[in-house]
């Protein structure tokens, strides 16, 4: 008993010097400051998108963006909330990666970034972002030259019940179906599909808080690019050419991309309409960095250019077109 209680005595003491046992260092607490800051880096994406629109540096900077989100899930501690935000945070960032890759025609890249984005935005729970992601599936069946598919994904995004709440994603939403119906030739569908967009957009409550995403870019301006890009696809040349200028009229000064590409569409219209001044004149608008940098603005054209070939060959308007465009790509180089 003696022994027993004097090594039990010792082992008292010895604990005492040494101290408490060290304990493992805590992982460090991620936060809502944290998931702020990535909202920050998904505003300057945005505006980048705004400006420039299709380039893959805009691609690859969303991915890595999309990564950083997904890192500091793993790396610590986070409440639910937090967690749910950075799956949403990433997920937005891939949505943005599959826009700019679809904006620049690199379909393939566009997939790769829909797969991810689908599953993150599910993880998140977030029915604002699967409505972006979808609804840009839909767009990019649409360029593709796949009206069904396109309209499949459009109705994944427009079957959400944030839809059925919010009135301006219902009218984003019958808006793009409108130039998927014109992609497929319904005319009275078409027309029946911006006449609920615009009905809906009268109703949506300009207060609301909406993602950034949302507030940056649909507003009257995008319903009439939306519907001068379907009544392109049907031939109706004067209309689209309506919706056009009212476009333009309406477009927010940060809208560069979007700018280029309804004034290159609106000197389509115009000049499928014979009005060849006016159409090279318009077409002369469109900003340098877009004509030789965007894919889009530089595939239409180029279409513009073949156009205008076959209906003025020899008028003067076209040699000026020709000699303005030679200039301009020899800037360029």
């Amino acid at each position: 008993m003696k022994r027993r209680n004097f090594v039990n005595g010792m082992t008292a003491v010895a604990a005492a010097v040494a101290g408490p046992t060290p304990l493992a260092p805590a992982a460090p607490r991620v936060g809502m400051s944290d998931v702020a800051r990535l909202h920050q880096r998904f505003t300057d994406i945005i505006a980048s998108d705004h400006r420039h629109g299709g380039q893959p540096s805009i691609e690859q900077e969303a991915a890595r963006l999309a990564e950083e989100a997904l890192r500091l899930q793993g790396s610590g501690g986070a409440s639910q909330r937090v967690r749910a935000n950075l799956y949403a945070t990433a997920a937005s960032f891939r949505s943005s990666a599959m826009w700019a890759a679809i904006d620049g025609r690199r379909f393939g890249d566009a997939r790769n970034h829909w797969r991810e984005a689908c599953q993150l935005a599910e993880l998140s729970g977030d029915q604002a972002i699967k409505f972006r992601i979808w609804s840009h599936a839909g767009t990019m069946f649409r360029h593709q030259g796949r009206p069904a598919e396109a309209a499949a994904a459009n109705d994944v995004a427009r079957s959400l019940g944030l839809v059925r709440r919010d009135p301006l994603f219902a009218s984003l939403g019958l808006a793009r179906h409108a130039a998927i119906h014109a992609a497929a030739n319904e005319r009275k569908a078409v027309r029946r599909a911006f006449g609920q967009a615009e009905e809906a957009m009268e109703r949506a409550n300009r207060g609301d808080v909406r993602p950034v995403w949302m507030t940056a870019f649909y507003d009257r301006a995008e319903l009439d690019s939306l519907a001068l890009s379907a009544y392109l696809a049907l031939g109706d040349w004067a209309t689209a050419e309506a919706h056009g200028h009212r476009c333009l009229a309406g477009l927010r000064p940060h809208m560069h991309r979007s700018r280029a590409i309804t004034t290159a569409r609106l000197a389509r219209a115009q000049l499928e309409q014979h009005e060849v001044e006016a159409a090279v004149a318009t077409a002369m608008r469109v900003s340098a960095d877009a004509a030789t940098a965007h894919p889009r603005v530089v595939g239409m054209l180029d279409i513009f250019g073949r156009r205008l070939a076959e209906l003025s060959p020899c008028s003067s308007h076209t040699d000026v077109w020709w000699e303005f465009a030679a200039t301009m790509k020899g800037h360029t180089r």
